[in-house]
């Protein structure tokens, strides 16, 4: 059932292989840069048992609670309740993280809207589908996605060069099928399991591949290696860098060194159908959740960009304002795409409720594609100060404090303190590494942007405006072929 944060931090103390800057971490749930996510991951958890915030991170059924954003969509109020509980996480711990478990169990229920392909495959996994989807809803897993290969060289078929280079199975047993190669996928070292799948395979016009197949992955399981990247806490002081002292997301490259699936957690297998399936219909429910976190990194940025104007006078310029008007309009422009696509949200092939898919998708293009932009534009805002301020420690230095103190002090209301803070906040939103990170994060998070697009042109209905324009122009019936 629900889970507290002290069962999830126990659950991931499982003698797992994980390594950072060259050495083997022993205890993902103590070390210095992993800590800060799984202590917001194990609130969230807490999040569930607490009168204030209960009814809006679980829901009730046959005397058992379970969390809203696990639940399976059926009405309009579902994915409502599902958005309360994700702006109540971000609003609680004051920051975005991307990677909570909600927007990677959706991927699954891509998979529960093919089972009629599924059932052409194998009835197998048609069921292993609705059991492993019944599961996380039961157990509550901290689960993610893994998706992403090495790649490897791109122009030539996975066979023709290294064939680990992208998943594959090597061998099949009455046990199991056992795969080979890796995945880079974020929040990995300290997750439960992951629904793994393809990238989009050079296939041509195989029907059969090996490397087309999917599975819930355990992260407990044998054979299995995390290779993670340096995080971005403690390298420098959390008083000069706020954000990513806090919300830095570990990623990993997870080795897959004959890892044993079994049966019972195979999804599909050799059926590049299949495959084509699910890669093609992956974020159809996940990227609402995606797309929610970029609303609040909106939030974020339009505050460090108001309060820094507002501390300097310059509010009432309007040159600033419609910089601030600008900022307002992409906020305004992901929540109106959000809000739209559940309004006129559909049903699924499997019988569920999603959102509608061309809103949803052009919202997704809106808020990756315009990020860079807008972070630009803030930075304007915010000023020069960001990256030539000095550091916290400067300001509590003897020798240097009422240097600074004269020279950031305001006026009654803006301190030399709050000043720091405000401009410490917004280098670490602008201009850190963890913002770097943040910003190639979102474009490449779910999709590179060219697949952005494609979901667009895949989902947008383009029939309405060739009827229009048709009559529009006087055509005749001929050109419709």
């Amino acid at each position: 059932m629900l889970r507290t944060g002290q069962q999830y931090r126990d659950s991931i103390r499982d003698g797992r292989r994980v390594w950072m800057n060259g050495e083997r971490v022993h205890d993902v749930t103590t070390h210095p840069q992993f800590k800060p996510l799984i202590d917001i991951r194990a609130r969230i958890y807490d999040m569930a048992h607490e009168d204030a915030t209960r009814d809006i991170m679980s829901y009730e059924e046959n005397g058992d609670r379970f969390s809203v954003g696990l639940k399976l969509p059926y009405t309009q109020d579902d994915w409502h309740a599902k958005r309360r509980a994700t702006d109540a996480v971000l609003e609680d711990v004051g920051g975005i993280v991307t990677r909570v478990g909600d927007e990677t169990a959706g991927e699954m229920w891509s998979l529960y809207d093919g089972q009629d392909i599924l059932n052409e495959v194998d009835p197998r996994f048609s069921d292993n589908i609705r059991t492993h989807i019944h599961k996380v809803i039961q157990n509550d897993p901290f689960h993610v996605s893994a998706n992403t290969d090495p790649k490897g060289d791109r122009s030539k078929r996975p066979q023709d060069q290294d064939p680990d280079m992208l998943l594959r199975v090597v061998k099949e047993t009455d046990a199991g099928i056992v795969v080979r190669g890796a995945k880079y996928e974020t929040a990995a070292a300290y997750a439960n399991q992951a629904f793994t799948k393809p990238t989009i395979a050079n296939w041509g016009d195989s029907a059969l591949s090996e490397y087309a197949v999917g599975f819930i992955c355990d992260f407990s399981s044998p054979n299995l290696r995390f290779i993670c990247r340096t995080g971005f806490t403690g390298r420098a002081p959390a008083d000069d860098y706020p954000l990513s002292s806090r919300f830095d997301e570990i990623d990993a490259l997870v080795i897959y060194d004959d890892v044993l699936i079994p049966w019972e957690n195979v999804l599909f297998y050799q059926h590049t159908k299949a495959a084509g399936f699910i890669r093609n219909t992956l974020h159809r429910y996940s990227a609402f959740a995606f797309v929610q976190r970029n609303l609040k990194l909106a939030d974020l940025m339009i505050g460090a960009a108001l309060w820094n104007v507002r501390q300097t006078g310059l509010e009432k310029q309007q040159a600033v304002q419609e910089k601030l008007a600008t900022l307002a309009c992409y906020r305004e422009g992901i929540n109106a795409h959000l809000t739209a696509a559940i309004t006129n949200a559909e049903t699924s092939p499997g019988g569920l409720l999603m959102p509608n898919q061309s809103l949803l998708m052009t919202g997704r293009v809106h808020a990756c594609s315009q990020l860079h932009h807008m972070m630009h534009l803030t930075r304007e805002l915010c000023g020069g100060q960001i990256c030539v301020t000095p550091d916290a420690a400067a300001f509590a230095d003897p020798d240097t404090a009422d240097w600074l103190k004269k020279f950031y002090t305001l006026n009654d209301n803006w301190s030399s303190d709050d000043r720091r803070k405000l401009l410490a906040f917004a280098r670490d939103l602008l201009n850190s590494d963890y913002a770097g990170h943040r910003l190639t994060f979102q474009l490449f998070a779910q999709a590179p942007p060219f697949a952005h697009l494609g979901a667009v042109y895949r989902n947008f209905d383009f029939d309405d405006a060739l009827r229009f324009t048709k009559k529009s122009a006087g055509l005749s019936d001929k050109v419709l072929g």
